[in-house]
């Protein structure tokens, strides 16, 4: 068989993998966000980490409780530079009813959040 053969589809999947990108964790690089500390989980209520940065971290939280983000805020990206995993929740109660998604730490970077981030879990490494 010739490759010619099947390069329009191999075009039409790549261009479909592209697209389907969004809200995939990426390693950080160009454009990522300076205003989030390592052992800080930062989170904005825009896209690609815009507007003002909310931070959460060990100091203000306790591991394995629903925290609610600060101020009703609604996390559309999130930076995770927590030596933790943390759990994102679409629910403000932390439910599982919604979506919710868990991130490894020391360096995930979400720029477009899959659902509307309004609490998250940090969890113990033991655990």
């Amino acid at each position: 068989m010739h490759v010619r053969a099947f390069l329009p589809r191999l075009l039409v999947l790549a261009a479909i993998g592209i697209l389907a990108g969004g809200g995939v964790a990426e390693a950080a690089g160009p454009g990522m966000p300076a205003d989030c500390h390592q052992g800080e989980f930062c989170v904005w209520a825009e896209e690609s980490f815009g507007a003002q940065v909310e931070r959460l971290d060990l100091r203000t939280a306790n591991p394995e409780e629903c925290l609610l983000l600060p101020g009703e805020l609604e996390g559309k990206s999130f930076v995770n530079l927590m030596d933790r995993e943390v759990t994102v929740y679409q629910d403000s109660e932390c439910s599982t009813e919604g979506d919710f998604t868990t991130y490894p730490g020391h360096g995930t970077f979400v720029p477009r959040a899959p659902f509307l981030v309004r609490a998250v879990t940090i969890w113990d490494p033991g655990a």
